[in-house]
Formats: C-alpha cells, structure tokens, sequence
C-alpha cells in the first residue's frame, strides 16, 4: 500500500489484533458460517458486532435481487441486495424500507431507509436517504446518506456540486471530510463496467474504487438488479468501510435505478 494511504486526514485505522483493543474476539455460533476461518470477525467498540466481518475485508460484491413484479408489471418494489466476499460466501442482506405510492412516485429519487442484516436476522446498520435534488443547476439540497449502527452514527455521504462529473464527500461521524468519491463523465455502459474512483482527501491518490460491473444485455435492459464491486484498503476504519458501502447504495439508486413511471 502506498504510504500517502496510511496516513490520510481523519481516517482512523483499527489496531491489528483484538490484543490491543483489551476485547475478546469475537465468535460467531457454530451453526453459521457466512466466512472462512481465517475471516473470524473483530470486534469493534462501539459498534454493531456484526459490523466486524469488515474488518479483515479490503473488497466486497453487492448483488441486488431481481423483482420479477417489477419485470413484469413495471411497479416499483423495494431493494432487496445481498453482500458478499470475494469467495461468493454470503455477509449479509440489505433491505429497503418504503411505501407503495414512495416507491412509484418518485422513483430513483425516493426517500428510504435501508437496513443490513446478518442471516440471523439481527440488524447490523441503518441507511437513511432523505428526498433531496437531483439536478446539477442546483448547487444546494444536493443528495446524501446516513450510516448508523444502533443509534450512533459511523458518518455519511455528501454529493458535492458539479456540473460534469459527479462527485460525492465521505464523512466521518463528526461531520469531517476523509475520503472523495469521483464518477465518470458518462454513467453509463453499453457493455463493460462503469467505475467510480475513491480518492484521498486531498483528492491526490487513488485508494479504491466502486465498479457497476457489467451483467450481459438481457439482465440491464429487463431489470434495474445491478453488481457492483468495492475495493478499498484493508486497514480502513471499519466505520468508513460500512459508509463506502452505503455509497454503493446510494451511486445505485442515483444512475442505475430504472425509473418505471
């Protein structure tokens, strides 16, 4: 990893046993095994325990279930996305919250809560995305995301005003810019994956990325059920990891989303 990386403005890095923290290591029930042994989730204070599968992970696959009513009858239903590793092992679940006439009116720019949940059920983050503006004439009451463990917050992500490419501010929990999200000019592919690129603070180095990948023609141009890729370094604060992933939600739902009004 380049040096530049460890030392970013405002990202915090978990130490690199559970020795050092003075916590147990965490472990899950026998019969669940959503990870190789050699994963065994940390326990991170204060947060959600189920949040420390992120902990030993530098990429993640975001795959959003296909909604046969919305193939076709063309109404609108809630998001439904599975989270895995490299190795294809399920992490957990991720589940809109909204309302028939929400979903249908406002389509892509709906408001919503998303939740994250282990395959025990138990709830590991919250999203929250309220309605804001989509159009890039606007420089004001531009998009944004919320990321929660229980009741404390981890950060959030910022759209920031500009006319060609979009751009987005990775916040930590008190509101302080650490990393810088840039898209490409064209958000759309007719064949290959489209790629947004996670850079440092300063915007200066490259420390990941969040790739739309490519699903064939038949699945893009029938349903809106993207994947996506993140890729980011493995020593990130888990925090950050879990509001990059809510990045991914929301970069969804911003240009991949069909609208069926």
């Amino acid at each position: 990893m380049n040096p530049q990386q460890s030392q970013m403005t405002g990202v915090v890095y978990p130490p690199s046993s559970p020795q050092q923290t003075g916590q147990p290591m965490m472990q899950q029930p026998a019969s669940v095994n959503f990870h190789p042994p050699s994963m065994v989730p940390q326990q991170v204070p204060n947060v959600s325990p189920g949040l420390g599968i992120l902990s030993t992970l530098d990429q993640l696959i975001i795959e959003q279930q296909v909604e046969m009513l919305e193939v076709f009858t063309g109404f609108e239903t809630n998001n439904k996305y599975t989270v895995k590793n490299l190795n294809g092992q399920h992490l957990c679940y991720a589940a809109e919250e909204n309302d028939l006439w929400t979903l249908n009116y406002f389509g892509k720019i709906r408001p919503f809560t998303m939740r994250l949940y282990d395959y025990q059920r138990n709830e590991i983050l919250r999203m929250n995305r309220p309605l804001r503006c989509t159009s890039c004439l606007c420089p004001c009451f531009l998009q944004e995301l919320s990321v929660y463990s229980g009741a404390q917050k981890l950060g959030s992500i910022r759209q920031e005003w500009s006319i060609f490419y979009p751009i987005f501010s990775i916040l930590n929990s008190a509101g302080g810019k650490v990393l810088h999200i840039q898209g490409p000019l064209l958000t759309f592919s007719c064949c290959g994956d489209v790629e947004f690129t996670i850079l440092s603070n300063d915007g200066g180095t490259e420390v990941g990325k969040i790739s739309k990948q490519w699903n064939g023609l038949a699945q893009e141009m029938l349903t809106d059920a993207d994947r996506f890729g993140i890729q980011f370094p493995n020593n990130l604060d888990v925090a950050i990891k879990a509001v990059l992933l809510g990045a991914t939600f929301l970069i969804d739902y911003m240009f991949f989303e069909k609208s069926h009004k």
